[in-house]
């Protein structure tokens, strides 16, 4: 963890950005796979390690606005636990160390949060995703599960994406350790590529990576020959030669910080020339991307600079016709780029996902509806101190190809005699991580080979 003086901060800065009552932070609990002893790997709430630190399950946090008191709520091992845990420290000790004096037991957080509800004070809570959550706070103060994200607080969302989203130096130093660490993911599966072996084969290095480096991986790994199928978790496939693997992976640091980058790579020593032509247009759009970054701007001119560069280079193979800002426009690019250019990261690899895109990345402002752009998950002016990423793609995707052509759907800007002859292609994605600064935007972390000719190079290496 930081030092305690982090955590004091943080949480002296959110009592600025709320006017009164309690701001509840329910940390995780252990999740069972199959019966209760036997869980999957623990992962704390990252709203509550952002604040209080502790990577130990069965805690809540509260930050006291009106009397200025945090405390955290917890239950002390017994020493039964010590036999089959080893020892731990106390929950006093625990606390200590996030600049926290206050502690108390879980029976003791139910009656300091009725005690609250009867002195008529605002209870601040962020949406709930762990259904044992939702359970304890209608036990607790009765609102009901289907009401729990009625009943968050948007005064405490909004302070908690003000503060989340601008990463402090520390910050940066952890995030720049994931993607280093995510590096090594993509240029070992780079090395290991050929036809012959196997999805899972490349997905066990790369997750060995990742716990090698002290943390784990930041979301299940994608690496498939798939690459049309946006989050394939499936590792069962054989690569032979022709197929590409779109490998899409991240680390996790020991302290919660996410990376996140995309390569597609040739499971023969070098790729087609049709592949060449999709996979560089992938990147040109990618580097318009980059290249467009800067404090100020909307991160939805990006989107769309991004998907008029993918249209441009589709007309050029006969893919596409027309007006290229007019296709963007009525979403007939979505047929290839069915979803957004990047996302924010950090302590989620979409960083504060759960607390609601409408606030995370349009601040408070209605998303489009439309196929396509709907799934942009950031759109809002970029700030310095923001990390986001930056992964367009182009997707061939048969049954989209097949219901759009029967509907005729966008005919006067894509041509579907010749789509026909793509359906087998599969699809490509690259993606690389930044942070914006004061003046523009820096790549986080060493840079991972991206064109043509360094991923080629990575694969004679491994040979």
């Amino acid at each position: 963890m930081f030092k305690a003086q982090t955590y004091l901060n943080r949480r002296h800065n959110l009592r600025t950005r709320i006017d009164s009552g309690i701001a509840l932070f329910m940390g995780n609990d252990e999740s069972p796979m199959n019966y209760a002893d036997n869980t999957y790997h623990f992962r704390q709430d990252s709203s509550f390690l952002y604040y209080f630190g502790l990577n130990t399950a069965g805690l809540s946090g509260i930050v006291d606005v009106d009397e200025g008191k945090d405390y955290i709520f917890g239950n002390d091992l017994t020493v039964e636990d010590f036999v089959w845990m080893g020892y731990q420290p106390s929950l006093k000790e625990q606390a200590q160390k996030v600049g926290i004096e206050n502690t108390r037991s879980i029976p003791d957080l139910e009656k300091f949060l009725k005690e609250a509800v009867a002195k008529g004070r605002e209870i601040h809570l962020v949406p709930q995703y762990r259904a044992e959550n939702k359970i304890k706070l209608f036990n607790w103060i009765g609102i009901k599960l289907n009401e729990t994200q009625d009943a968050a607080s948007v005064e405490l969302i909004k302070a908690v994406v003000a503060q989340r989203e601008i990463k402090s130096d520390e910050e940066l130093l952890e995030i720049e350790k994931g993607v280093n660490t995510t590096v090594d993911m993509h240029v070992a599966a780079m090395q290991m590529v050929q036809p012959g072996i196997m999805e899972s084969e490349i997905a066990a290095k790369v997750l060995e990576i990742a716990v090698k480096a002290g943390g784990n991986i930041s979301f299940p790994i994608i690496a498939t020959i798939h690459g049309e199928t946006l989050h394939n978790h499936y590792h069962g496939n054989k690569l032979k030669d022709g197929d590409m693997l779109l490998l899409d992976c991240g680390a996790e640091t020991a302290l919660g910080y996410a990376g996140d980058l995309s390569s597609t790579m040739p499971a023969a020593a070098t790729f087609s020339e049709r592949q060449k032509e999709i996979y560089n247009i992938v990147l040109a759009s990618h580097n318009a991307s980059i290249e467009m970054l800067a404090p100020g701007l909307p991160f939805k001119n990006i989107y769309y600079e991004s998907c008029r560069v993918i249209v441009e280079g589709l007309k050029d193979l006969d893919l596409m016709k027309g007006n290229a800002e007019e296709a963007v426009q009525l979403g007939a690019h979505a047929m290839f780029f069915p979803c957004g250019v990047g996302h924010q990261m950090g302590l989620d690899v979409h960083d504060m996902e759960n607390l609601g895109e409408v606030y995370v990345g349009y601040d408070g402002k209605p998303k489009s509806t439309q196929f396509g752009i709907k799934s942009l998950r950031l759109a809002k002016p970029l700030v310095p101190g923001l990390v986001l990423t930056i992964e367009p793609g182009i997707y061939f995707v048969p049954s989209l190809i097949d219901m759009w052509k029967a509907e005729k759907r966008f005919a006067d800007f894509i041509n579907y005699d010749k789509l026909e002859t793509y359906k087998d292609f599969g699809g490509i994605r690259n993606e690389e991580d930044f942070v914006i600064t004061a003046d523009g935007y820096r790549l986080i972390g060493k840079q991972k080979p991206k064109t043509i000719e360094d991923v080629e190079k990575q694969k004679n290496l491994g040979v």
